[in-house]
Parts: C-alpha cells; structure tokens; sequence
C-alpha cells in the first residue's frame, strides 16, 4: 500500500468561497480579506517555505520525527488556506531502526528549497546525519533518501544555491549527541546537493549570553547580503534573529526580528521567509502551545535598513490583511476521513515505518488496523508502532469513530486513543466471549508509567461467525472523545450511533515527544493470541 504520493489535480479555478475540505473546528481566513493566527492550529514543527517555481502557489514542509509517512507536503495559494497534499518521505532509513517507535527521533527541522527545475527537502537525523530527498513533482514521487553527511548531531540543514554556482550548508548542533549547542556551522556543498565540501566553518555562536540556543537557521541571499534567520532563546520563550554577511562565512552582525514583546504570543520564532509576486515578503513560523504542539502563524516583514522586521515593528499579530494579489479558495488541512480510498487519508501517520501487518485500506468503505504483538514485557503503549494518528486540529473538538471491532481470543484490545506522554484510550477489551468498554490511562509512558483501567461497561457480541480454528465475535460500536480546550478529554461510546454514554474520568492531554497530542485508533493483542482487528468506517471531528 502506497501512502501518500498520490498525484492530486490542481484546479486554477480559485475564489473566496469555502471548499468541500474545510475544517469545522478551526478556519483562519475570515472571508473578508484578513485573517488570524495561529493560520494552522496543528502541530507542524519547525516549518520551511518555498514558492511554487510555476507561480501556482506555495509548498510547506515540516519536521515529523519518527512518525509515518514524513516530511509533510501542505499546498497553499495566499498562504493563509493549506491542504496537505502529499509526504515526501515513505519510510525512514535507516529502516531497520526506525521499524520500531523512537520517539523524537528521525525528521527534524527541514529545508524545502527549488533550484535548476528540483525542489529539495533537506533535514537533520540527529542519529545519523544529514539527508535530502528531491523532485521535479512536489505532488508526486519523491526520491529515495541521500545520505548528505553521516554523523551525530548535525541537525537543521539549509542550502543555498549562490549565481557563481557555488553551493553552501549552514546547519546547528544538538547538545545530546554532538555535546555543543548554540553554533551555526557553513559548509560548501556539491552543486548537485549530495555531499559536503571540507570542514565546517563556524559562523555565528550563541553562547554570547544573549543568545543562547541558537538554532533552526535558514539561509538566503537578497542583493548584496547573505542571510541566515534563526530562533534564539528557546522553543518556548525565544525570540527570531536575522543574521547577515557579505560572505556566507561570515562574519555576521546579527539582530532580533521578533520577539514576544507586548503580545501574549510566546516564542515566535523559526520558520520560512517568502516573497509573493506582488513584492511583499512573508514570514511562516510556530508558536509553541503545550498539548497542542507548535502551531503554524504568518507575520508580514518589512525590509528596514536592510534587516527583516517582522510582524507589526517586531512584535507578532493576531490578525492581519492577507497577502496581496493572489487568489485563494478557503481550505483547510484534512481531518475527517470516511476511509472509501486505497490511498491512507493525508491527515494519517503512523508511529513508526509501515509494515503490512499493521493493515490496510480498502474498496470495501473502511480501514482495517491488525492487532499488534504487545512484547512479553509490555509495559505502555509507548512500545506500540501501529497507533494511526492524526494531529490535534483546534484548542476544542469532538472526534467521533464508527468502528467494528473483530476478535478471536481473550485480552484482545481495540478503540480510540488520545496519544502523548500521557495517554488515555477507550478500549474495547474481548474477554470470555463478550467485549468489555474500558478507559484505560497512563502517565509519563516513557519512563515506564503503568497503565489504570476503568471498566465501563460489558455487552454481547453484535456477531458470530466461524472463522478457523477460533469464532470470530465483532461488535459495531462508536467511540467519541470530546476535546475541551486546555486539553481536557471525556470518552463516550453508543451502540446505536445517537445515545452516547459517557465516562466519568476526565483525562488531561499532554504532548508527546517533541509533538503535541494526536488522536486516533489503535488494536493490540497479547503475545501467543489469535489476531483481532478493527475496521474503522468513518472518523469525523466536529465542534465539542
């Protein structure tokens, strides 16, 4: 099964109407020519921007960590309205590693930049180096993944093509693995993007005492100036600094772009500058929130004495006209999915390279999750690869999961999940041929939390049929969580699709490991039983 790479038709039929595709719980075009941020309120780490080379739009990428398929490819024609459009990134390599979930490793901090008729996507493994994948098709095939440099610790790489035909790297550091932060490094790199030239040399440090965690750095070059914008500070509180030299070595005098100032906008920093073919240049950044992860907001630049001033003078906006002269149609990244496709909805990931055995789509109106081995010294789901999951798409909304579920053999578990380093799933546990509705929650899953169960309710198979050596017992039934903002999380389930009984245990969300909150289904079984299943109709997020 394919997942993402499906070459979509773009229409250039545009107007300031709401599409088909337009979320129900979080649209920032206000349909009067302004809009407001966060423009994306969706956990799309460390995004990179790049005109589209045939003037159509605009094409987004993010970091996506161990998740499945990676490296997000999101369309936009103003900039303001985003669909998810493809992934460039199949399966992450190496795959043996990645074949289980590693948390907050894999995909870090992208580039996307188009030269001689490719686009490129460079990002950092900090386990294992610098990687690029390109294509001529943002839409279509990406290449297979190229091994800039091997190493540890190089994270956040940029290129930048020079009109001499010369090409350069700039990248930072991770403390973790490289034990050094807070240094941006340049290196000359082959024209065709493949490897790196010498040693790197050190541009910028942050280790200045104002300064510090220096990081994310992207590269550019208007008129005279060679440009590096990057986040200082810190992931939360930090602030955007513009760098800039007559030499992409350096030296370079630097100075703050951004900051949170009076706003109540924390960390506006690092992301993608753009310019629109109206003149106007465009700053598309994150803004971390908790839970919910980094969500995405656009802020206008002024070019002032030469520097990028971002925002209102510096300072974040909340609302603001939308970028000049180009046609738009309201449209929102994907969220509900009625499964009647081969291809995996783009709003699915993954918690770790896909195999067949997780499961599939379908002709027949729905997705099939297998249930997975649980290790003989399972402890949380923190060990589980098939959790499909999708991202936290507003501070409040309700997700609603039409499923049935198959079941052979006791200790069989499947439902709906609210994923992070706490957890909580509704689970619909077989046991002594009936299924049985718990909420099951866990706290701190890294550090081997263990899980506590709330036995909700005990109710007969819809039906029973043989099937080899074991009947099989399936039972219809949707699951629902209600998501209130805060994070504030109430299960329920229905037998019938309309009365929905609800649990009394309210479960706060928590991020995961460098991503927010995601919410999806899972199946698991015990190792030594029958395989059990779910097959998911429709998923549907609606207002709370």
């Amino acid at each position: 099964m394919k997942l993402g790479n499906w070459l979509l038709l773009f229409s250039s039929a545009f107007c300031a109407v709401a599409s088909a595709d337009v979320s129900n719980v979080w649209v920032a075009d206000k349909g009067n020519g302004t809009y407001v941020n966060p423009i994306i309120h969706a956990d799309y780490s460390d995004p990179d921007v790049v005109a589209a080379h045939d003037g159509s739009g605009f094409y987004m990428t993010a970091s996506s960590f161990q998740c499945t398929p990676g490296l997000p490819i999101l369309f936009s024609t103003d900039l303001v309205n985003w669909e998810i459009v493809n992934y460039a990134l199949d399966r992450l390599v190496p795959e043996e590693f990645y074949d289980t979930p590693r948390h907050g490793k894999g995909v870090w901090a992208p580039s996307i930049r188009f030269h001689d008729g490719l686009y490129y996507i460079f990002w950092g493994d900090p386990d294992f180096g610098i990687f690029m994948v390109s294509t001529d098709n943002p839409r279509g095939k990406w290449s297979e993944p190229v091994l800039v440099k091997g190493g540890k610790g190089m994270i956040d790489p940029t290129p930048l093509w020079d009109e001499d035909g010369k090409c350069y790297l700039v990248n930072g550091w991770a403390a973790s693995r490289a034990d050094f932060n807070s240094v941006l490094t340049v290196w000359e790199m082959s024209p065709d993007g493949k490897s790196l030239i010498g040693n790197p040399v050190l541009v910028y440090d942050g280790n200045d005492g104002l300064n510090h965690t220096v990081e994310g750095p992207k590269f550019y070059k208007k008129g005279e100036y060679y440009y590096i914008l990057c986040p200082a500070g810190g992931v939360v509180d930090g602030w955007q600094l513009a760098l800039r030299s007559r030499s992409p070595f350096g030296p370079y005098e630097s100075k703050i772009v951004m900051s949170r100032n009076s706003s109540d906008i924390n960390g506006p920093h690092q992301g993608g500058l753009v310019d629109t073919p109206a003149g106007e240049s465009w700053f598309l950044h994150f803004q971390d929130k908790g839970l919910y992860g980094r969500v995405i907001h656009l802020n206008p630049v002024k070019w002032v004495d030469g520097w990028p001033v971002m925002g209102d003078n510096g300072t974040p906006v909340k609302k603001h006209k939308k970028p000049k002269g180009l046609k738009s149609e309201i449209i929102t990244p994907q969220e509900s999915d009625n499964f009647n496709s081969r291809e995996l909805g783009k709003q699915w990931e993954w918690h770790a390279n896909y195999k067949p055995s997780f499961g599939f789509t379908s002709d027949l109106g729905f997705m099939r999750i297998y249930g997975h081995k649980l290790s003989d010294n399972y402890v949380n789901f923190w060990e589980v690869p098939n959790l499909l999951l999708q991202k936290f798409p507003a501070p409040a909304f309700t997700a609603t999961a039409k499923v049935k579920i198959g079941a052979r053999t006791d200790g069989q578990q499947s439902g709906l999940i609210v994923m992070g380093h706490d957890y909580c799933r509704l689970s619909v546990n077989f046991e002594n041929k009936r299924f049985v509705i718990s909420q099951v929650e866990c706290n701190d899953a890294e550090q081997g939390g263990k899980e506590t169960s709330y036995r909700l309710a005990e109710v007969d198979p819809t039906k029973v049929y043989e099937a080899g050596l074991n009947p099989n017992y399936e039972l219809e039934i949707w699951l629902r969580v209600s998501v209130a903002d805060g994070g504030k999380c109430r299960f329920s389930y229905s037998l019938d699709g309309k009365k929905f009984i609800g649990s009394d245990h309210v479960f706060t969300a928590r991020a995961g490991k460098w991503i927010g909150a995601k919410v999806g289904l899972f199946s698991v079984r015990p190792s030594g039983t029958d395989c059990g299943w779910i097959d998911v109709d429709s998923f549907e997020i609606t207002k709370k």
